[in-house]
């Protein structure tokens, strides 16, 4: 059988979003990653809630759920236990996954069924005109805060570092390089990955992360951590972070040799780079993964224990075959 291509999963339907918008790069980055793992249209399902992002399953040859507002993870999770031979994504925003959907997803992460989230982190609520979402920054103005928002903005990586997430990681929409990949270890985990993807809503909350994102300053605001590599980043790679013993946080410096590496395993350390925000560098990469044991695994080992028959009832069977056929022979 034919290695499917990029093609294979693009569907013939219009891509409507709004021009420019950051959904498109991540659109392809998805089916470059489907084509590239060796998925097939027949054996995966896309599900959704509601937001620009959940449109995501009319745009990819597979199967889909467009479901009701926050609760694709639990569509997702009746999905994977029915059918644990499908490959499973489920496709969020901020404000779908983060507010209504928060306590889905949260049950989700905890249980650590085998299937993937990407959440697309705009910080608005672009499909219902601009209000601000859960991660909207405090001061932000909009249609519902125009005096500026007092809430402190929800983290998403935080959130799931915290719910028990056993793959968290952060990556940026246009970043046809490094997305991809991202994304296929993000399948390749065992258990519930999940993905933050910085995105730009071109309409209502437009650069927003351009501090991070520009290329003019991209080397001093991003540091692209990788498993067992020192945590660098600048010009020439030049700087890094280390430990303050005293405050427990990270810091910038120069001494090369205060570096620390980055170890994915340590969830203390994935809490720490998963805070760094401007003017620190924001971490893009896997922030966090661990192995540890799915609830679908167990779930599915559990039924097949119910359905084969123990060593007492087996035994039971054969005593009571036994007195049957002592009562037939007494009663001949």
């Amino acid at each position: 059988m034919n290695k499917p291509d990029y093609k294979t999963f693009a569907t013939d339907r219009e891509v409507r979003w709004c021009p420019g918008c950051g959904d498109y790069s991540i659109l392809k980055s998805v089916l470059q990653t489907l084509a590239e793992t060796g998925s097939t249209p027949e054996n995966t399902v896309f599900v959704s809630g509601i937001g620009c992002a959940s449109r995501m399953p009319y745009y990819v040859e597979t199967y889909g759920f467009h479901t009701i507002h926050g609760r694709a993870p639990a569509v997702a999770t009746g999905v994977k236990l029915a059918n644990p031979a499908l490959e499973v994504w489920v496709v969020t925003g901020d404000g779908d996954g983060m507010s209504i959907g928060g306590n889905h997803l949260l049950h989700l992460l905890r249980r650590n069924i085998d299937l993937n989230v990407l959440l697309l982190n705009n910080e608005t609520y672009g499909l219902t005109k601009g209000q601000v979402s859960p991660t909207s920054r405090t001061g932000t103005r909009s249609p519902s805060t125009p005096d500026g928002s007092l809430a402190n903005p929800a983290a998403p990586c935080i959130f799931a570092l915290g719910s028990g997430a056993t793959f968290v990681a952060r990556g940026i929409d246009v970043d046809q390089k490094g997305l991809p990949s991202l994304l296929q270890e993000a399948k390749a985990h065992s258990g519930t990955s999940f993905v933050e993807i910085l995105q730009n809503c071109i309409v209502y909350n437009k650069d927003v992360f351009a501090p991070v994102t520009d290329k003019r300053s991209a080397q001093e605001q991003q540091i692209r951590i990788e498993h067992g590599k020192p945590l660098l980043f600048g010009a020439e790679l030049k700087k890094g972070l280390r430990l303050n013993p005293q405050t427990l946080a990270l810091e910038v410096t120069d001494n090369l040799e205060d570096v620390l590496v980055h170890d994915e395993t340590n969830a203390t350390l994935a809490a720490l780079l998963a805070r760094l925000s401007p003017p620190m560098p924001m971490a893009f990469g896997i922030i966090h993964r661990r192995r540890e044991a799915t609830f679908d695994g167990a779930f599915h080992a559990r039924q097949k224990a119910r359905e084969a028959p123990s060593l007492d009832s087996l035994a039971r069977r054969a005593i009571i075959h036994d007195h049957r056929q002592a009562s037939d022979g007494e009663s001949t």
